[in-house]
């Protein structure tokens, strides 16, 4: 899910709108938001089942349930997003935002290798979800799927960085990789995080077409860890 953002304040002029009238949105972009979130809606249930089934078989996996939680936070939320003014609509934009947001799909959910003791991969991935809480709380409705404008946000966990949502993704990942570690998570995680820098990069391309957010990266220097990225 991408956290397109900005909340810088103009305290002479109206703030601009970023999402179109009620009743103004073409017949396509509405089937295209229509469509985009039950396929997304379906899959995430889908998915679902499927852990949670493996979950009531043997509680003590934690990290297991940890996960659908946070593919719900992830995709769920992303449901209710605002309709963005602006969407990056290119090939490699769209395979880094579904390939990113779905991965989970592809993911092993049979026990694997434990790097880690379940309780610490779960503390790490709490953590993660609490973390994409705080920056989904100071986009508000300003994220979804595809790279979008839906508004540039400066406060919250964007005071310490410019893409807070990812760390928690990160960490989330991190948490159960390292507890169910073996050569098909490692290789779809591997993806993932790949496909993560992808969609940053293609966020910063789009948005760096707005003003306020160029005067916003100004000031917050780096993307997901400060000091290193």
């Amino acid at each position: 899910m991408t956290d397109t953002k900005a909340d810088t304040k103009a305290p002479t002029q109206p703030a601009a709108r970023d999402e179109p009238a009620p009743g103004t949105l073409p017949l396509r972009d509405a089937l295209v938001e229509i469509l985009t979130r039950v396929a997304a809606a379906t899959l995430l249930s889908l998915f679902a089942y499927g852990a949670i089934k493996r979950w009531l078989a043997d509680p003590t996996r934690i990290t297991l349930v940890l996960l659908v939680v946070g593919a719900c936070v992830t995709v769920g939320l992303s449901l209710f997003s605002r309709v963005p003014s602006r969407r990056d609509w290119t090939p490699f934009a769209f395979i880094c935002a579904v390939g990113g947001t779905f991965y989970f799909l592809a993911v092993r959910l049979s026990p694997g290798i434990q790097l880690i003791p379940e309780t610490a991969g779960a503390a790490l991935q709490l953590f993660g979800i609490f973390w994409e809480l705080f920056a989904k709380a100071s986009l508000r409705r300003s994220f979804g799927i595809l790279p979008a404008n839906r508004g540039v946000v400066s406060g919250g966990a964007y005071r310490f960085v410019r893409h807070p949502m990812y760390l928690g993704y990160f960490l989330l990942d991190l948490g159960f990789l390292l507890v169910n570690f073996g050569i098909q998570n490692m290789i779809v995680y591997g993806c993932q995080f790949a496909l993560q820098v992808g969609r940053i990069l293609r966020e910063e391309k789009l948005l760096c077409d707005d003003e306020r957010y160029r005067a916003y990266r100004s000031k917050v220097k780096f993307r997901v860890i400060p000091g290193v990225f």
